[in-house]
């Protein structure tokens, strides 16, 4: 029933949170003109439980909505954007209570900063570039999961000949043409977040593909990928890739070997879940 979350949960130590259901909120990221990315800020009405402060658009969730959708509806009553302008990315329970009373933050991608339309529960609405959120007097239930959602500089090797192969789609019948198609959408996705597999947040901008035989005539004409052309073997290629110093990196294969032959800095993407964001 619509409106049926409003409401606190009061706990035994007589703690109150809003949400009979628990809550949830949104954190919608875009890239600003430069590529770094912003999220979505709502500063707080006076009035409202902890006004003042800066946090996410949220609220109740109903007894009928998953925590995505609770999210989102909120982000269309707070800010105006509608569910069909953002990718949902990931949901995490970001704080729990004896009570059973969650808030769960649902991570969200848009393209470019909307324009939003705040209603009587903000005094602002932001894009806030990543890198100075936590200058800011934050709602402490926000401040206290945002390192934990926050992202960091991502780099992407893509070992372009296991990915490929994964699919039984005829790509060996033109090698080159289709991994040039492959790595054309993948660049299309970009940039995004990324749920790394430790737990940690990723902003990915360009992809990084190592191509090895046939594969090398493959043409990309997009900034947001970057090939590499393996002169012997793209393994060596790329386990010689994954050594170099700079920002976290994240390989995409399926070959054990490889795998056993990366930094333990590195993380490993399977060629399921980055082909998912297709």
């Amino acid at each position: 029933m619509r409106g049926d979350g409003d409401g606190w949960v009061i706990g035994a130590d007589g703690s109150r949170h809003w949400g009979k259901h628990g809550a949830a909120g949104l954190l919608l990221r875009a890239p600003s003109n430069t590529g770094e990315p912003l999220v979505l800020l709502q500063h707080r009405a006076l009035w409202s439980h902890q006004g003042g402060t800066w946090a996410l658009p949220g609220g109740a969730r109903d007894s009928h909505e998953s925590t995505e959708h609770a999210a989102v509806r909120e982000a269309h009553e707070e800010a105006g954007i509608a569910a069909e302008q953002l990718c949902v990315r990931s949901e995490r329970v970001t704080a729990s209570v004896a009570s059973g009373w969650s808030y769960t933050t649902v991570v969200a991608d848009t393209d470019h900063p909307l324009t939003t339309v705040p209603n009587g529960e903000s005094t602002e609405l932001r894009w806030v570039p990543e890198s100075i959120v936590a200058d800011l007097p934050l709602h402490p239930g926000f401040a206290s999961s945002w390192s934990a959602l926050r992202t960091v500089p991502l780099r992407v090797l893509l070992d372009t000949a296991n990915v490929l192969g994964s699919r039984p789609n005829g790509w060996w019948k033109d090698r080159a043409g289709s991994t040039g198609a492959l790595l054309t959408s993948l660049a299309e996705t970009l940039p995004r977040t990324v749920e790394l597999p430790g737990g940690q947040y990723g902003w990915l901008t360009r992809i990084e593909a190592v191509l090895e035989g046939e594969a090398r005539d493959a043409v990309v004409n997009d900034p947001r990928t970057r090939t590499i052309l393996a002169n012997a073997s793209g393994d060596d290629t790329l386990a010689d890739q994954a050594r170099l110093d700079g920002d976290l990196t994240a390989l995409v294969t399926a070959d054990r070997g490889l795998r056993d032959r990366l930094p333990d800095s590195v993380q490993v993407l399977t060629p399921s879940t980055v082909l998912g964001w297709l």
